[in-house]
């Protein structure tokens, strides 16, 4: 199995890559989503460090962001519940998914959290900071401070780029980022040798 971690800014465009590879994918924000909804533990533990916030199931994420904004040190607090809960679905999807030749791991903290193994393939989503403000001003999730506060818990994106085999660079138009996903997965899938594979490369 080809282990692939998608790597990049917040709103870069990271899962609309991911699920265009075409292979099982691990979308991690969409499992926070899930467990907000269905997770009562999670809510529970949530609860008991910030009952002013968690106070009703299944939680709204607006509450969440209120917690966030209202005291920057809550944000921490939240993801260190939260993550084990994503580790134990992921370890499920892997689980599921170990006979398919590529999954994909579509996880913001991938590598801070060292979530990520030494032979995956890491692919960087380049793209310009302008597009990407307009990109969340445009599906209404733009709001400075909290954008401030998870790039301050996230790794330089340089170090990210520099740590990645692959970079694509996304100007949001489908065709070539498809086009740049098809040279990627015929190197992959034809060229398995690992120095093949662990050099750095811009696909574009």
């Amino acid at each position: 199995m080809i282990r692939i971690g998608i790597l990049g800014d917040i709103g870069s465009g990271k899962s609309f890559i991911a699920k265009n590879f075409g292979y099982p994918v691990f979308n991690a924000d969409l499992e926070v989503a899930n467990i907000y909804k269905e997770n009562k533990k999670i809510f529970k533990k949530l609860k008991k460090i910030l009952p002013k916030y968690f106070n009703s199931f299944p939680i709204d994420k607006k509450n969440v962001i209120k917690a966030i904004l209202d005291d920057t040190k809550n944000l921490k607090k939240i993801v260190k519940i939260v993550h084990l809960e994503v580790r134990k679905r992921m370890a499920f999807f892997l689980k599921k998914n170990k006979t398919k030749k590529i999954i994909i791991l579509d996880i913001p903290l991938l590598l801070e959290n060292k979530i990520n193994k030494k032979n995956d393939i890491l692919i960087f989503v380049q793209t310009k900071k302008k597009d990407v403000i307009k990109k969340l001003r445009n599906r209404g999730s733009f709001n400075k401070k909290l954008l401030y506060e998870f790039t301050k818990i996230q790794l330089p994106l340089d170090y990210k780029k520099k740590r990645s085999n692959y970079v694509i660079k996304n100007d949001f138009t489908k065709k070539k980022v498809l086009k740049s996903i098809k040279k990627i997965l015929k190197t992959l899938l034809n060229e398995r040798s690992s120095f093949r594979y662990r050099n750095n490369r811009t696909i574009s």
